[in-house]
């Protein structure tokens, strides 16, 4: 597992108080376990307590981020398999926190497999992200990180890596997205389209 080209300062911390409207963009740190771990490290915000606020501990602010994850995750997952009784997808909520700034974070929905023409079947994962990124073709796989109040919502490839563990597959696509968008209409779009079994109901879906 890479290294983080940022380091967090010690000095700044959390509290209970409103967050800034913006924060700074900064590079995003290598992630080498991305389908399962969710190992990266970014400065924290200057949320400086002031005013007798209470200092928030970094699993303070780890917890509160996995509800919000969870609950997007779950409320996401509701509407997907809400829109037509032939399209059903499995139910498989965790988050991940990134260890060094516990506000930002992603949320896995539910995995499933596509069908790409002549091409065997692809397994792919549904996340949502509390943040939006430049996605790379390689090595980290996510750059530009801009936090704040955006969310990102995609669904990457993965195959069977050795010693039974995962790894994005390259194989359709280089970067091993299937789709991103920071719109969750178009986003639930997607998702259906990829679990569409024959072309009725993908008119539909194309139609909302």
């Amino acid at each position: 597992m890479g290294g983080s080209g940022v380091q967090a300062s010690e000095k700044l911390r959390y509290y209970q108080a409103n967050p800034p409207r913006r924060l700074p963009s900064i590079s995003a740190a290598p992630h080498s376990e991305f389908l399962r771990t969710g190992r990266i490290a970014r400065p924290a915000p200057p949320w400086a307590g002031v005013g007798g606020k209470r200092y928030l501990t970094r699993e303070e602010v780890a917890e509160r981020t996995g509800r919000k994850l969870t609950r997007a995750g779950e409320t996401t997952h509701q509407r997907i398999n809400a829109f037509h009784e032939a399209i059903r997808f499995p139910k498989l909520i965790f988050y991940r926190v990134f260890d060094e700034i516990p506000h930002l974070g992603y949320c896995h929905v539910t995995t499933s497999t596509t069908s790409f023409g002549q091409r065997g079947p692809i397994h792919w994962s549904f996340y949502i992200a509390n943040f939006s990124s430049d996605i790379s073709e390689t090595y980290p796989f996510f750059e530009n990180i801009r936090s704040g109040y955006s969310r990102m919502y995609f669904a990457v490839a993965y195959e069977k890596a050795p010693g039974e563990t995962l790894r994005i597959d390259r194989s359709l696509r280089k970067d091993g997205l299937l789709f991103r968008t920071d719109d969750p209409h178009e986003a639930m779009k997607n998702v259906l389209l990829l679990g569409a079994r024959n072309q009725s109901i993908r008119a539909m879906i194309k139609k909302l």
